[in-house]
């Protein structure tokens, strides 16, 4: 029988907390019961296993990013819809660095096309994009280009990888820049395309 007040969404959203504090790799089922004061037993009726677990923190995560990226580009185009996104993934991977890297993980078919926040940061990434009227493929390639530039920036600040003097701020308003005049004169050739 589940413990009173005990609720699925309860144990995601404590899950997501502490895959923030303690990171990603170090959430189990284990901790989260700890956290309720109960036993491992009583969370398994809430969560099935530890991948299950995972499977809820990034399908909460990648609602919470959606909804921050939605935000950060209503109504803007071109650079400024850039800078928006850019600018709103990069707080919301400093600011919850387990949630974030469980919107990085592979999940299972099954799961991601049932997850609406998932489905909303293809869509969004992909909107933010058209306003440099790339057609196919062209405007997956500058995506991954994009995202790949994103992610790398944040999986280095968050892990205190850069050691240089200079302000973070400073080189990541220089990569935006960057990013934009790349993507403005992205190559429409056909060298690559399939």
């Amino acid at each position: 029988m589940p413990r009173q007040g005990l609720t699925s969404a309860r144990v995601s959203a404590a899950a997501a907390e502490l895959a923030d504090s303690v990171g990603l790799s170090r959430l189990t089922v284990a901790a989260v019961a700890r956290h309720f004061g109960v036993s491992d037993a009583a969370l398994y009726v809430h969560v099935r296993s530890r991948d299950a677990l995972i499977e809820q923190v990034a399908i909460r995560a990648a609602a919470g990013f959606a909804d921050a990226l939605a935000i950060a580009v209503a109504g803007r185009a071109g650079h400024q819809a850039l800078v928006g996104f850019a600018d709103a993934w990069r707080a919301f991977a400093v600011t919850h660095p387990g949630q974030y890297a469980a919107t990085q993980l592979p999940l299972p078919p099954e799961v991601g096309t049932s997850s609406t926040g998932h489905l909303r940061l293809i869509e969004l990434s992909y909107a933010m994009l058209r306003g440099y009227g790339l057609d196919e493929p062209a405007l997956t390639d500058a995506l991954r280009f994009v995202r790949s530039t994103l992610h790398g920036f944040v999986s280095l600040e968050t892990a205190d990888g850069f050691g240089h003097p200079r302000a973070v701020d400073a080189s990541w308003h220089s990569i935006l820049d960057a990013v934009h005049t790349t993507v403005t004169n992205w190559p429409t050739g056909t060298r690559g395309q399939q």
